[in-house]
């Protein structure tokens, strides 16, 4: 499977981005789907993740900020980013885990000035 992740760009300090990645075939919605981020000179981190029926999951840093959702007719998933902080600028990447590993979208770039 391919994604492809899109919707990253330049905004204020609290703004709102929503970010998406779209997968290159359909993904059962019990399989887990998640977003990462990495900001220059740090290492990749966990920011949400989602999966039909269970509670999203979120980073503390995250938390009541962002909402992580998925469209699984359309095989998309999303983030919708509120309340942005310079801190939060990094490259964000899409990831699933299926069977037979783990598969990791392109990486869309977020850069919230101050």
């Amino acid at each position: 499977v391919q994604l492809q992740a899109s919707g990253g760009g330049l905004v204020q300090a609290g703004g709102s981005l929503r970010l998406s990645c779209a997968a290159s075939r359909t993904i059962h919605g019990s399989v887990v789907m998640g977003w990462y981020r990495q900001a220059p000179g740090k290492q990749r981190e966990f920011v949400a993740s989602i999966r039909s029926g269970r509670d999203p999951n979120y980073a503390d840093s995250v938390q009541g900020r962002f909402t992580i959702s998925r469209d699984n007719a359309k095989s998309t998933l999303y983030l919708q980013m509120s309340s942005l902080k310079p801190e939060d600028t990094g490259v964000y990447y899409c990831k699933t885990r299926l069977e037979s590993g783990d598969y990791w979208g392109q990486g869309t770039q977020v850069t919230v000035s101050s």
